[in-house]
């Protein structure tokens, strides 16, 4: 006879485990998760953000086919392998869209691709400047799945880059929000009186205050960037916790167990940390979920400002922010693409924040 598990983190396991929608959305962050790392292993345009512009081909639609000749450079980039794979490849090559090209002897005539019937440019180039002359490895034809941006870019590749910054700065900004609210909300819970009054008027103050508003000003404190972006966000997210966590401690600090925890001597610390926080993180964990989601919402609202992740850096906000006036102009794609992204990350947090909030639910 096989017996039931009946520790409560088995319980919520198998709770969540029944929940579809939970599970559905841990797969698919996982995914999401995975495909932020490996971004430029993935991406066709596996340059530094990638940032290979081709203005001749700018907006065309998801499919679109070009043939593409890559001019090598003459200067020597030198990379590790591990940078290429966090960072994206130092491109210095050229790359040029073609309609059509001959080779006559040790020369190369190729006419550059020019849209809406326009003829385009007559070039020619020595093969001499292609190793060991063979032109043909050159020379590839290059399909554009999501189509290219206004800068000609490839969007497949931006958006897959883009997730890095939308998926991570949650992390980041949780790990903050969790380090100052567990804190905050810790010290005014546990010992009250003067403690609690003064936290809790700095988070009525900080509370008060319009999110957006106050990242903006910690963001032209710090200076525009990636990591000011993250910090800014952190820093506005900590009080929601701190309530939390004040809250929780305040009807668990007469229990049982931590009155027994004083009488055995322990001090304050320990108490908090060994028996009072592992028992109230069920809704910590549960805010923190809904946290994520808010932190991607927000950077995506300040990079639309342009006051987020700075170009050529890809951002889903700033490519929305790039692209919303083409939703007019017939190509509504470039805006709908990383809207849609945000909105499947975003849901994804929030249905997972649901099935935690079922699994951790003792009563049920």
């Amino acid at each position: 006879m096989s017996r039931k598990p009946n520790s409560l983190k088995q319980l919520a396991l198998q709770k969540f485990k029944k929940n579809f929608w939970g599970v559905f959305s841990f797969y698919f962050l996982v995914l999401v998760g995975l495909i932020s790392i490996f971004a430029y292993v993935i991406a066709p345009d596996n340059s530094r953000h990638a940032n290979q512009m081709h203005l001749s081909i700018h907006s065309k639609k998801p499919g679109f086919k070009v043939t593409m000749l890559t001019i090598p450079s003459q200067f020597e980039t030198k990379q590790s392998a591990l940078s290429k794979l966090f960072f994206g490849k130092k491109n210095a090559d050229t790359e040029v869209p073609i309609s059509e090209y001959t080779v006559e002897g040790e020369i190369l005539t190729y006419k550059e691709y020019a849209s809406d019937g326009v003829e385009g440019v007559e070039k020619t180039i020595g093969l001499d400047a292609f190793p060991d002359g063979d032109v043909n490895r050159f020379i590839e034809e290059k399909k554009f799945l999501f189509g290219t941006d206004k800068y000609g870019r490839d969007l497949l590749s931006r958006v897959l880059v883009g997730a890095r910054i939308s998926f991570f700065i949650g992390f980041v900004a949780v790990f903050i929000s969790l380090l100052i609210g567990v804190l905050m909300g810790s010290l005014a819970g546990y010992f009250g009186g003067k403690t609690d009054a003064v936290i809790m008027w700095f988070i009525n103050v900080t509370w008060s205050i319009p999110t957006l508003l106050l990242v903006i000003a910690i963001t032209l404190a710090l200076g525009k960037g990636f990591w000011q972006v993250f910090i800014a966000v952190g820093l506005t997210m900590w009080v929601e916790v701190a309530r939390v966590v004040r809250g929780q401690i305040i009807s668990t600090k007469e229990m049982q167990y931590v009155t027994a925890a004083r009488a055995l001597g322990f001090g304050d610390l320990r108490i908090i940390v060994k028996h009072i926080l592992p028992n109230i993180m069920a809704p910590v964990i549960v805010i923190s979920a809904a946290n994520f989601a808010a932190a991607i919402l927000i950077e995506s609202g300040l990079s639309f400002l342009g006051i987020g992740a700075q170009p050529p850096m890809a951002s889903w906000g700033a490519m929305i922010k790039d692209h919303y006036n083409y939703i007019i102009l017939g190509k509504p794609y470039l805006a709908i693409i990383p809207g849609l992204c945000i909105m499947s990350l975003v849901m994804a947090f929030m249905l997972i924040g649901n099935a935690l909030r079922d699994a951790l639910d003792v009563k049920s």
